[in-house]
This record gives C-alpha cells, structure tokens and sequence, in this order.
C-alpha cells in the first residue's frame, strides 16, 4: 500500500517539474540549495520526503525498491505531474533508476546523483537494520555524516552538519530500517539497459560510499547513453555540499 508522502513545490504551476528524491536518513532539505537554482531558472522543483523519512509516514518494515516508487507514482498522479524530471541522490537515486526501468512512461529525463545499481547486499545492511531497531538511528550520526561530507564542509559549515545529525537522529527507526532493508535487497545491474530516458550520472570526487569507479562508473556503462560528470570537492551529499555545480549540471542536462 503506497503512503502519502510530505512534499512541496516551487516555481510557477507550468513550468517543466523536477522531483528531487533524497538519501536515506536525511530528508528534502538535502536538495534545498539546488532547489532554489533550478527555480531562479524556471523551473518547478518538488522537494519529497520519501516514506520512513521527514514528514512523511513510517510503516513497519521491510520496505521494496518498488515500494517507494510507488509512493512515488502516486504522488505524480495527485499532483497531476505526468511525467516529470526526476532527480534522487544515493537512495533517491536508486529510486529514480527504479522509474526509468518499470515506468518509463512517467519520466522524462533522469539525474542520478551518488547513487548505485548495487550497494553491498544484505550483508552490508542488515547490521544496519539491526542497530536502529535496537538503538535508534542517532547511533548512525557520527559515522553517516562522516561519508555524507568532506572535513572541508563540516568545518565551514558547523550549521549544516549539526543539522544533518538531527535529521538522521530523528529519523524513524522503522524508516530507516525499511529503507535499509530496501538497499540490501536491491540489485539493477541487469535491467539498466531498459532506462530510456536521457540519464545523467553525477560522482562526488571525494564520495567514499559510492565511489566513482565501484559504482558511477559501472552506473553510466549500463545505461545506454548516460553520461558522467565528476562535482569536485563533494561527498556523498554532493547536492548539499556543491549545490552550485549540481544545479550547473542538472539546468545542462535537462534543458538539452
């Protein structure tokens, strides 16, 4: 069953829509300053929490891939979206590859930002899954905000990065759990040749959860025609961390 999931729009109601998907343990404000680029140049940013996450509900765990797409699909058809943009860091991401696979239909061009079609199995984050239903998801802040952002950031950011560790604190256990479990599970190596849409990949440089060569790269070479781009000085949060060069990127690709 979909939920509804917590979103807001900016920009004029006929401009071309981008939905901006979010990483695991965070929430829309990750896409916050790149958001507010995309409509300074037209266009109609949706910033979505997706299920578990933000202001949006958390059933129980486990979650699917499809699940959250779903939710997804659904709030396309309530907001009367049709097929927008699509754009997900890390877990959005996954999520936005999800689309471009089971529903090319309802996409138009694709941004997949810090992302992998595989990431570690369940092997990787079914010990995740264990923690936060036995300790809350604040025990996950210290080594999370680690990868999400390079020392440089936190240092001249304090605001931010003490944001980011109530917003992973404050995430749901079961939120987190579910979406955890969703990853583990996940693997669209085989069908990324299906994706239609014309895909661009972004790699944070300095990224040490989805590296450039393990994961972006491999992630460009199964889509037919994706092309890569490289956001220097950014972690996994490149969104956050380089909104300038994200934004730079994305009005590129999807204004071709």
């Amino acid at each position: 069953m979909t939920v509804v999931l917590a979103h807001e729009k900016e920009g004029p109601a006929d401009a071309p829509a981008v939905l901006l998907l979010h990483s695991i343990g965070t929430d829309r404000e990750v896409w916050r300053p790149v958001a507010e680029r995309l409509r300074a140049a037209g266009l109609r940013p949706v910033l979505v929490d997706l299920r578990g996450h933000g202001a949006s509900p958390a059933p129980a765990p486990p979650y699917a891939l499809a699940d959250l797409a779903d939710d997804v699909l659904a709030l396309q058809d309530a907001l009367g979206l049709g097929a927008p943009h699509v754009a997900g860091v890390s877990l959005g991401g996954m999520v936005a590859q999800w689309l471009g696979i089971h529903a090319p239909d309802r996409v138009d061009r694709l941004v997949l930002c810090c992302t992998a079609a595989h990431l570690g199995g369940p092997g990787m984050w079914d010990p995740r899954v264990e923690a936060v239903l036995r300790d809350g998801t604040s025990v996950l802040a210290d080594g999370s905000i680690d990868r999400w952002v390079t020392p440089a950031f936190r240092a001249a950011h304090p605001g931010t990065e003490a944001a980011l560790r109530r917003t992973v604190s404050t995430t749901p256990a079961a939120g987190y759990a579910g979406c955890a479990s969703a990853i583990g599970a996940m693997d669209l190596r085989a069908d990324l040749r299906r994706i239609t849409a014309p895909t661009l990949v972004l790699a944070g440089a300095d990224d040490p959860a989805t590296t450039l060569e393990d994961h972006l790269r491999p992630l460009t070479d199964g889509i037919p025609g994706a092309r890569l781009a490289v956001v220097p000085g950014a972690s996994h949060l490149a969104p956050l961390e380089r909104p300038d060069v994200v934004a730079e990127a994305m009005l590129h690709h999807l204004s071709a």
